[in-house]
């Protein structure tokens, strides 16, 4: 299925997600992980773009943000991808790409899917076998979201907040969401979605992007549009002559 425009707009959460050349590493140790939280701290204040949850692993970084001015999150992108593969080629004496092309982003219908969403992200080193326990993955907001250390990258969505009057209450909820299996379905629509590129929301969702980005966010159906019922009578006359 064709991959649709990549859109970025205002107050619109997307899911973003870039991965190391050929799927090999892009971070080495500790200080490179620190390096490109930091630069991502940096590069989010200076394009406005509020980052709700994340996770680094050793070959892809994967972001739950929100753009506040137009193309806040393409710029944040560009700009912290050029800082630090400058970074890792200087530190380590090396040249050419690091990434694996551009970063694949997909915007997200809040109100069904923006939990959903950080408990992807924040699961993804217990579902690769980087870590046994989420605990032991250091580079990631489940800490921040579960108000055991406080993250300054994160700004907390207020869908976030919603989950409870106080620090402790929204952690203890939050915390809740992670009993639970993620539904296989609905982990195979998330990794399906930002794969392709593609809207994560129902229908409806997707008019309403539609309507603010004046264009279509639908891919196209594949193969041969259908006959009209007058070219079908046409070609069928065409046939019956040329016998």
């Amino acid at each position: 299925m064709p991959r649709i425009p990549r859109l970025n707009l205002i107050d619109i959460p997307q899911h973003i997600v870039q991965v190391g050349n050929n799927n090999l590493s892009c971070f080495f140790d500790d200080g490179d992980y620190q390096f490109y939280l930091d630069s991502l701290r940096n590069a989010a204040s200076q394009y406005q773009v509020e980052i709700h949850a994340y996770v680094l692993l050793p070959n892809m970084v994967q972001i739950i943000a929100t753009p506040k001015v137009p193309n806040g999150v393409s710029s944040m992108m560009q700009s912290l991808g050029r800082r630090y593969v400058q970074y890792i080629n200087h530190r380590y004496k090396r040249s050419g790409t690091l990434w694996g092309g551009r970063y694949k982003s997909s915007l997200i219908d809040s109100d069904s899917y923006l939990l959903s969403c950080y408990r992807y992200v924040e699961l993804r080193p217990l579902y690769l076998g980087v870590v046994e326990h989420l605990a032991d993955h250091f580079w990631s907001s489940f800490d921040h979201n579960t108000n055991i250390t406080k993250d300054p990258i994160i700004t907390e969505h207020n869908l976030y907040l919603a989950l409870g009057d106080s620090p402790h209450e929204r952690a203890q909820a939050y915390r809740n969401l992670f009993r639970c299996q993620f539904e296989y379905r609905l982990l195979e629509y998330i990794a399906e979605t930002i794969k392709l590129g593609q809207i994560l929301g129902d229908e409806a969702f997707k008019t309403k992007i539609e309507k603010i980005a004046n264009q279509r966010v639908r891919p196209l159906k594949r193969g041969r549009p259908k006959k009209s019922v007058s070219n079908e009578i046409i070609s069928e006359k065409h046939e019956e002559t040329s016998e």
